[in-house]
């Protein structure tokens, strides 16, 4: 093989594992917000309510890296960037949500918090292992390794919630943690938005 096609044909499997690897990731997420959405509501939880929006819009992300797999860098820093503003848009979300349930109230369910919570940085735990080798990849890579760490914070900030809930049996622990974890989600689109246009430009220079 020329030199030439020795590169292209490692490229395609370097896609091709990437591809594997996102496919697995979004499938993770994508299910752990199905479990992570219902259970809040029957938690009555604002801060299980925050987590699974995150992994909604992880699963987003992934779903949209998948797209950028095998495409132009343009097409990835626009994956990125898309990512970026759909995930700002659920923190605004669950950051009014939060709002009303200090005025509407709520009783939250500690141990049901602490638990899901627990499966949930499990299921983080796993994708980023899985992830690990891609994480100074390209930028929608850059991307989805952001978020995940993201959520594993917002999984420990549940879990400490949760029990805090459970022994003062308050709702503030709850409200309060939903709300960092919103915040926390929007400061990583920020991150993400930031990183994607920082990539154009360098882009735009050379």
């Amino acid at each position: 093989l020329s030199e030439a096609e020795e590169t292209t044909e490692v490229s395609v499997l370097s896609d091709q594992n990437e591809m594997s690897v996102l496919k697995k990731v979004f499938a993770i997420n994508a299910v752990m917000f199905i479990v992570g959405f219902v259970g809040s509501w029957l938690a009555e939880s604002t801060g299980l309510l925050a987590d699974s929006l995150d992994m909604f819009a992880d699963a987003t992300v992934f779903g949209l890296s998948i797209f950028a797999v095998g495409r132009s860098i343009r097409h990835k820093q626009k994956a990125a960037r898309l990512s970026g503003y759909l995930q700002m848009i659920l923190a605004i979300f669950a950051l009014s949500e939060v709002v009303r349930r200090v005025f509407m109230g709520s009783e939250p369910q500690g141990p049901f918090m602490m638990i899901l919570a627990a499966v949930a940085l499990v299921a983080n735990a796993a994708c980023m292992y899985l992830l690990s080798s891609h994480r100074r990849g390209e930028v929608h890579m850059q991307a989805s390794w952001i978020f995940l760490s993201n959520d594993v914070i917002a999984n420990l900030g549940v879990i400490f919630a949760g029990a805090l809930v459970h022994v003062f049996n308050s709702k503030v622990p709850d409200l309060v943690v939903g709300f960092i974890i919103a915040l926390v989600v929007f400061r990583g689109a920020l991150n993400i938005i930031k990183l994607a246009k920082s990539n154009e430009s360098s882009q735009s220079e050379t």
